[in-house]
């Protein structure tokens, strides 16, 4: 059992450098944004948005349950770091000389990632809720960008990201499952039924756009700084 374990944890630290040594300065910059909330909070309100006009009264419900599975996420993936207590690569003796770390390391421990589970736990319930294929593509593609910058930053291993891309799956499944439980026991008055609406096309046009915009725009003035050497 010992030398399994031993062999995942190898594997583990050959896949981090892996993906951790692909780097640039210019990517450095990128991934630094693309890691952070704050980054992507006009997409975050734009989504909320459309979920407040669609849903109308039931909006509270869906809104107040979609923050539980981001605590959730959050609160458990610290419970699990301080019970683990496995470094960060950025943290480890060992070879954190190895580690390409931008801007900060991080908290002491790394398993599992917080990030990956909130982004995933975000992409579930909101998929499942807006129920069109092409946000659910596009919404879980945004959150394997997000939980790969952990690892690009020198933050976290991938078996810190898949474990956090599990939890936040089944966090965000079993809270629209209860989302569903609530409107069928206690809100089964009150129209649209959340299994009769789903997201506009048009409504995912907007959304792809701004995210779109938003993303180019950052590379173009992030290569434009670096061209005339003022970052």
């Amino acid at each position: 059992m010992i030398g399994f374990i031993d062999t995942i944890t190898q594997l583990d630290q050959d896949l981090f450098f892996f993906f951790n040594g692909k780097h640039s300065p210019f990517w450095d910059i990128i991934m630094a944004l693309f890691t952070r909330t704050e980054y992507w909070a006009l997409l975050y309100l734009t989504i909320l948005g459309f979920i407040i006009r669609n849903y109308r009264a039931k909006a509270v419900v869906i809104l107040v349950l979609l923050a539980v599975s981001i605590v959730i996420c959050d609160q458990f993936s610290g419970l699990i770091k301080d019970a683990t207590q496995r470094l960060r690569p950025s943290h480890d003796p060992a070879i954190q000389h190895l580690v390409h770390n931008v801007l900060t390391k991080g908290g002491l421990y790394s398993y599992f990632s917080a990030h990956a589970a909130n982004t995933f736990a975000v992409a579930t319930f909101t998929s499942l809720l807006f129920r069109r294929l092409q946000y659910g593509i596009f919404i879980y593609l945004w959150a394997l960008v997000v939980s790969y910058t952990r690892i690009y930053l020198g933050l976290h291993y991938p078996l810190d990201i898949l474990t956090g891309i599990l939890f936040g799956v089944l966090t965000g499944w079993a809270l629209f499952k209860l989302l569903i439980f609530v409107e069928n026991r206690f809100l089964l008055l009150q129209f649209p039924k959340l299994t009769d609406t789903k997201l506009k096309s048009k409504e995912f046009r907007f959304i792809f756009i701004l995210f779109l915009t938003i993303v180019i725009t950052t590379l173009l003035v992030v290569n434009r700084l670096q061209h005339f050497n003022w970052i």
